[in-house]
């Protein structure tokens, strides 16, 4: 997760208006693999307040994300 601060600096976004389509730069992006189990998701579309629904193999597809259980690999 980026910190705060460094967030609109590094992705050009605000807090709460990160999507990971059209990011300014390519990140590494990571989706829990159990959203595959639903037809459709809502992720941000770029702007505070603006959600976008879409198919999860159709964002994976998209972005390049990787489909991993992202709660158990979590190092502490």
């Amino acid at each position: 997760m980026t910190p705060m601060k460094e967030l609109l600096p590094l992705t050009g976004y605000i807090r709460g208006g990160c999507s990971p389509i059209g990011m300014k730069k390519n990140f590494p992006t990571y989706i829990h693999i159990t959203a595959t189990n639903f037809d459709y998701i809502y992720i941000s579309a770029g702007q505070r307040g603006l959600q976008l629904q879409i198919a999860p193999v159709t964002l994976i597809n998209f972005i390049n994300a990787k489909p991993e259980d992202i709660i158990n690999k979590v190092d502490i």
